[in-house]
């Protein structure tokens, strides 16, 4: 694509980066077909191809508009298109630069500021987050069935092994998980005991900073992973192995650390190898003996693989097969390649869009009546929660850790 960019935009950084980006786009089509958005709306400008285009007319001089906005705005950074793009566009950093040139531009009304301000200065902060949803649950058998659907009951994290084991691996904790499914981690923790690995926590380690940077907060997102690498450092400096993620979606974000913090000479260096650390559960266990975690009876259950590790991470099939492997039963399911409509906060910002695609998810889940729903990431599993029913949805870590005879 040939682009001539506004000289403003072609010194910044942002603008090289993101006309670096669209000069690899040759408009062939393809991301069309995987679009959720375009899949229910038809319209091109809510299909990465249509949001390229805008981005690119932006750049080179159109001024933006409240349409523009909004079509970014309904773009759920699924990336998809990316898995899908013979080019090797990388469209999820490129729309990120878009919505922050518009937002400059472009202001929001006040309920819109209220609410991202809302959501940016309670959720990815650990105590505010807990004293919400501590609420909430406090609350929730009160509530009507239609808000309690979305409030995750409380539940007991079990117990944490003691850090004993000669090899050692870091865990991000994160923001809301703690409050909302403690088990996951926990369960986590007990798994990897009995392989042999102590997993730990930094203690002012918290958000990986995804939230703030994708709701147009990009420093606020920066100081927390800036905040993350101090705090993993001295971890990693004595012999941790690995920093694990149980939710896909921080897993995507801190393995763009290196990336993200490439213009900080005093962090650059630190991100990378914290970048290369980075690892996803699954990818921890691929490469461990599996034979101590092997279930005791079979389970039938359909797996929803979050956009962020499948197009994200780029791990298709990675957990599947490591289920399959271990003796688990998983359902087909139609479009598993689609999104659930969670996304972060797109869930909130964009509800609409968001229940149609978690109605036409839940049907495709459910089609084979699988016992459990199981994913990786607590943001899908609490969406799809909310509309599963009576099936239950966990992280799939779970499973390995109540499949075992003993804890």
């Amino acid at each position: 694509m040939q682009t001539t960019l506004l000289e403003k935009y072609r010194q910044s950084d942002l603008g090289a980066k993101a006309d670096s980006i669209l000069r690899k786009c040759v408009h062939c089509g393809f991301c069309l077909a995987t679009c959720p958005t375009y899949d229910l709306l038809g319209n091109e400008l809510d299909s990465p191809r249509g949001r390229i285009y805008q981005i690119k007319q932006v750049l080179e001089g159109a001024p933006p508009s409240k349409k523009t906005q909004l079509h970014l705005d309904r773009c759920l950074t699924c990336r998809n298109c990316e898995t899908t793009c013979p080019s090797g566009v990388e469209y999820g950093h490129l729309v990120d630069a878009g919505r922050h040139i518009v937002e400059e531009s472009v202001p929001r009304s006040l309920p819109q500021r209220l609410l991202r301000y809302a959501l940016r200065t309670v959720l990815p902060h650990r105590a505010r987050a807990g004293a919400l949803f501590r609420t909430g649950q406090f609350f929730r058998p009160l509530l009507p069935a239609s808000l309690r659907s979305h409030v995750p009951a409380r539940q007991q994290a079990g117990d944490w092994p003691a850090a004993t084991r000669a090899r050692r691996m870091l865990v991000l904790d994160g923001c809301v998980q703690p409050a909302m499914a403690p088990a996951i981690n926990a369960a986590t923790a007990r798994v990897l005991d009995r392989l042999g690995i102590s997993l730990v926590t930094a203690a002012r380690a918290g958000c990986c900073g995804a939230l703030s940077y994708h709701l147009n907060a990009q420093h606020d997102g920066l100081d927390f992973a800036r905040a993350n690498v101090d705090a993993w450092w001295p971890h990693i400096e004595s012999g941790a192995e690995a920093i694990v993620m149980t939710a896909s979606g921080c897993g995507v974000f801190v393995k763009d650390y290196g990336n993200l913090l490439a213009d900080d000479p005093a962090y650059v260096e630190k991100a990378q190898r914290i970048s290369a650390l980075c690892k996803d559960i699954s990818e921890v266990l691929a490469n461990e003996d599996l034979q101590s975690l092997a279930p005791s009876k079979q389970q039938r259950i359909a797996f929803h693989p979050p956009c962020t590790l499948q197009h994200g991470q780029q791990l298709q099939g990675h957990t599947e097969a490591l289920l399959e492997q271990l003796g688990f039963d998983l359902v087909p399911v139609k479009d598993a390649h689609f999104c659930c409509g969670s996304a972060g906060t797109y869930s909130i910002l964009q509800k609409d869009l968001s229940q149609k695609l978690l109605t036409r998810k839940i049907a495709t889940l459910l089609q084979r009546k699988p016992s459990t729903i199981a994913t990786a990431n607590i943001g899908c599993m609490t969406h799809l929660q909310s509309a599963a029913g009576d099936t239950p949805v966990v992280h799939w870590i779970q499973m390995l850790d109540e499949a075992q005879p003993t804890r």
